[in-house]
């Protein structure tokens, strides 16, 4: 009965995960005009389960880390009812913030349930350890993000303008294009915009565009594709990064192996990310920062050259935190940043690990009487 318990806990943390996560990698897509959401979904789900599958063989140091050991005591990781209070906690957690929308971090709901299932249980935790394998990456990654996409940002819009590309601003009804005009600043087309809506019943938006050549090819045409294999890359990385987590919870049921539990994970991620993605994704693409093609790839670059590091160095870097502080910064640097809704965000991630590790530790007390 307990192992059939943490099995079913893990798979629904899994689950929660894909619907939280899922659309990070991919939300510039649909946020730039890039792409519709069912095509965004898909490429999201496809890459996001490769990830998951190839964390298999380069992110064993994940799993070992998420397994508790060396974090609390060694008797408590083999304790069944701590495994499955640890899967709770944080399973409920991000259950919740996603139901409201909120993009949070599985790492950080982890982390929560860790720690509160052992505190619950009475179980020394190593400071050293959650200093050096947990909090410092993962409060140094949102600036690490920033300052990075604010660099390339700046490196890439210096390389276009030499290159001779210019930017358009479009008028759009979701991918269709109603009228293409040079490029007007920010108040004048909203109110172009509000003016279209208007006319045709429908509501309008205005996203910059680019009109050029490179080597006798479209520029936007390049740019839509680099786009494209860079939002796989986040969720591919966001796959290699969170699978191997949550995996860890199977290390204590005998008979499956660490590559099955991979699997199951996976395929649990994938399933939640396709059915209940939807509004996370909406926060992620529009509530966050206006933006354009470039802008996207570039937020989609950092982010999973970020993510895959870490993954491979074994630090448990957070992708959600990652992906948005990279919307920050492109929000900060092009004027375009949604602050109300970038700090009701970052109070969602103060709150996640408290209110994680209460869920767990009343799990454990829960699991314990029975």
């Amino acid at each position: 009965m307990e192992i059939f318990l943490i099995i079913i806990v893990a798979v629904g943390l899994a689950y929660a995960n894909g619907a939280n996560d899922n659309f990070k990698g991919v939300a510039t897509l649909l946020g730039s005009g890039t792409s519709n959401y069912r095509a965004a979904l898909l490429w999201a789900t496809v890459t996001t389960l490769l990830g998951s599958l190839t964390a298999v063989w380069l992110a064993g140091q994940l799993l070992h880390n998420f397994s508790g050991k060396g974090l609390v005591a060694a008797s408590l990781v083999a304790d069944g009812h701590f495994v499955a209070a640890v899967a709770l906690g944080a399973a409920v957690t991000i259950l919740l913030a996603t139901w409201i929308g909120m993009p949070i971090s599985t790492t950080h709901s982890l982390i929560g349930g860790l720690l509160g299932a052992a505190w619950s249980a009475g179980s020394a935790i190593s400071g050293d350890k959650l200093a050096n394998s947990f909090f410092l990456p993962l409060l140094l990654s949102p600036p690490l993000a920033v300052a990075i996409t604010v660099l390339c940002y700046l490196f890439f819009r210096r390389a276009r303008q030499r290159l001779g590309v210019t930017r358009d601003t479009c008028f759009c009804v979701g991918t269709q294009t109603l009228q293409v005009v040079p490029v007007m600043d920010s108040a004048a087309a909203m109110q172009r915009a509000e003016s279209l809506s208007a006319s045709i019943g429908d509501t309008v938006e205005c996203r910059d565009q680019y009109a050029g050549q490179v080597l006798g090819i479209d520029a936007a045409a390049i740019l839509d594709r680099l786009h494209f294999l860079s939002a796989g890359s986040v969720s591919f990385a966001r796959g290699l990064n969170d699978t191997p987590k949550i995996a860890a919870l199977l290390l204590f049921v005998p008979r499956l192996s660490p590559s099955m539990g991979v699997a199951l994970i996976a395929a649990a991620i994938a399933v939640g990310g396709w059915i209940s993605a939807r509004r996370v994704a909406e926060v992620m693409s529009s509530k966050i920062t206006r933006m354009n093609h470039g802008q996207g790839f570039t937020a989609n670059l950092v982010t999973a050259a970020v993510v895959i590091g870490a993954s491979r160095l074994g630090m448990p870097v957070s992708t959600t935190h990652v992906s948005c502080g990279s919307l920050f910064g492109i929000g900060a640097l092009t004027g375009n940043a949604r602050w109300k809704t970038i700090a009701t965000i970052l109070l969602a991630w103060v709150t996640t690990l408290p209110v994680a590790a209460l869920l767990a530790a009343l799990a454990f007390k829960f699991t314990t009487v029975f």
